[in-house]
């Protein structure tokens, strides 16, 4: 009976260090790494400490498809108002990720969603874990669309895009500001 015991034990602790070594090999790139983003931006995220974790294929062209195959997780849209452009990224630090939305000029003005990077790691096939935590900005027709298919909180007008917050493969949530505050909207199932 002993053995039965050490042996599920030792094979659940096989598990745990599987997932402990795919939460420690999360790729996250500097905010230098993100050319295509104003410096500001840059130099708000770097001196918040922030690193931005990748999904679990973004290893090169071909990886898997468009946008995951390159640099990703830090994205432009008008995302407290219209006609003004803010930049949302996904920042982690001590292994756990917000997102950070800042505007123009490199303030911070708003800080959401903060949970541990393990918490969106999923098996990819085998024995591969990988992480697949993703923004992308999410338009009225976005946010309706999934509204009417999905339900869930009734959507107020649309005038301003959301942040679209995926766990890949699984579920998401638009985060959506509103009268001063962050709503959580339906996203995709």
């Amino acid at each position: 009976m002993f053995l039965l015991l050490f042996g599920a034990t030792s094979a659940s602790v096989h598990t745990q260090d599987r997932w402990n070594v795919a939460d420690e090999e999360i790729v996250r790139l500097a905010p230098a790494a993100f050319e295509e983003v104003p410096p500001a931006i840059r130099k708000a995220l770097s001196d918040q400490g922030c690193s931005i974790p990748q999904t679990w294929g973004n290893t090169g062209p071909g990886s898997i498809p468009p946008p995951y195959d390159r640099p990703h997780n830090v994205v432009s849209g008008e995302f407290m108002e219209a006609g003004r452009t803010q930049w949302a990224a996904l920042c982690s630090r001590n292994r756990s990720s917000a997102i950070v939305v800042i505007d123009k000029n490199g303030r911070i003005r708003a800080e959401l969603a903060s949970a541990p990077d393990r918490s969106y790691l999923q098996g990819i096939g085998g024995e591969k874990i990988g992480y697949s935590r993703a923004l992308s900005p999410a338009g009225a027709d976005y946010i309706l669309s999934v509204y009417q298919a999905y339900g869930g909180p009734k959507p107020p007008p649309i005038d301003h895009q959301g942040i679209d917050d995926a766990f890949l493969e699984k579920a998401s949530t638009v985060h959506y500001f509103h009268e001063g505050m962050w709503l959580r909207l339906t996203g995709a199932d």
